[in-house]
């Protein structure tokens, strides 16, 4: 066994001889020249105008943020209202760290938050948001969802998240942030007790012409499967260029039949927010383009909701995708569904409501 042991030390001895005559030496420590840039901070969640809402009085979240330096991270320090919270002086990777850091005494109110990062030769980077918990959500008569889009996909009459495909993002909304769509993104909810005879949608659309055509909402069956009698049930708005203009248009299917509204606007692209809504009863659909009424049509019975999930929100996909109705890149804000045909009041009540 001696002999072994020996012989194994003195084979390693000669690999590392071999490998010194080589050129490859032991690592050694690189000058990485001088500190000249100050740490960077990005602040993933919560952005600046998060509302949060949820039942409880006191409620956690997730802050998620990133912290990176040209050279060497010192520290991060987390702050919420003033207050030192957290801080992290230790770091796999000394030059960036992935912070993801629950908090659980978040209280109704105004809050501030603010990332401090620190580099080892002294430099300061400081990034703040503002965002606020307000009281629970009541929902409004006959209100089924409602998806506030403020920095986050929290739907607030079932409480919780749309289901994200791809990466959309936030940008200014007509009431505090809206969702930004993208290349290959939307959202989606489950149809589960949200559709009956009766059926109501209204919200906040910026409309951007680029692509030329883009699919704003649908709750249909699959093309794939039932090909243009698809559209004997559900329903789906959506938009198409019509010169330098883009009309948008409904389809409501009824069982056994079709019904087109084309358009409903036809619209100028600007950079100017406009509230759609619809509103359908039994026997009829009523259209409202900035709460007045733009178009109506007869329905020779209700909708037929059959075999129709999910709701789609951005885009036609992934049942009304056919035509080039795909990811929508415009904006939308305060989406509400209603199990009811909502009244004309209404529409101007929620054209003109801030929540």
């Amino acid at each position: 066994m001696k002999i072994l042991k020996y012989i194994i030390i003195g084979s390693l001895a000669m690999v590392f001889a071999v490998a010194c005559e080589r050129g490859i030496d032991p690592i050694s420590a690189v000058d990485p020249g001088p500190d000249t840039a100050a740490p960077v901070v990005t602040i993933s969640y919560p952005i600046e105008g998060t509302k949060i809402r949820v039942d409880e009085e006191v409620t956690s979240i997730n802050i998620k943020f990133v912290a990176a330096d040209d050279i060497e991270l010192k520290s991060v320090s987390l702050k919420l209202d003033g207050a030192e919270i957290k801080s992290f002086d230790s770091f796999l990777d000394y030059r960036r760290y992935m912070g993801d850091f629950p908090y659980n005494n978040i209280t109704n109110g105004e809050h501030s938050l603010s990332v401090i990062a620190t580099d080892l030769s002294g430099k300061i980077t400081t990034q703040t948001v503002n965002f606020k918990k307000v009281a629970a959500y009541v929902p409004l008569d006959g209100e089924v969802f409602y998806l506030p889009l403020d920095g986050d996909y929290f739907e607030l009459v079932g409480k919780k998240n749309v289901t994200v495909v791809g990466m959309p993002g936030f940008g200014e909304g007509k009431v505090d942030k809206a969702y930004a769509g993208a290349t290959d993104a939307y959202m989606t909810y489950p149809t589960a007790n949200l559709l009956g005879s009766e059926f109501s949608i209204s919200f906040w659309y910026k409309l951007n012409a680029t692509p030329l055509r883009g699919g704003i909402f649908a709750i249909a069956r699959p093309y794939t499967v039932y090909n243009d009698t698809t559209r004997f049930k559900g329903f789906r708005m959506a938009r198409e260029n019509s010169g330098t203009k883009q009309n948008v248009f409904a389809n409501i299917g009824t069982g056994k039949a079709e019904v087109w509204v084309n358009p409903i606007v036809s619209v100028t692209p600007s950079d100017t927010w406009i509230h759609l809504a619809v509103s359908v009863s039994a026997t009829q659909a009523i259209f409202y383009v900035d709460g007045l009424v733009s178009k109506t049509a007869p329905l020779t019975a209700p909708i037929d909701w059959t075999n129709c999930e999910p709701i789609s929100i951005g885009s036609g996909k992934p049942n009304f995708g056919y035509w080039d109705h795909f990811s929508d890149l415009s904006m939308f804000d305060e989406i509400h569904i209603f199990k009811k045909a909502i009244t004309a009041d209404e529409v101007l009540s929620l054209k003109g409501t801030k929540k």
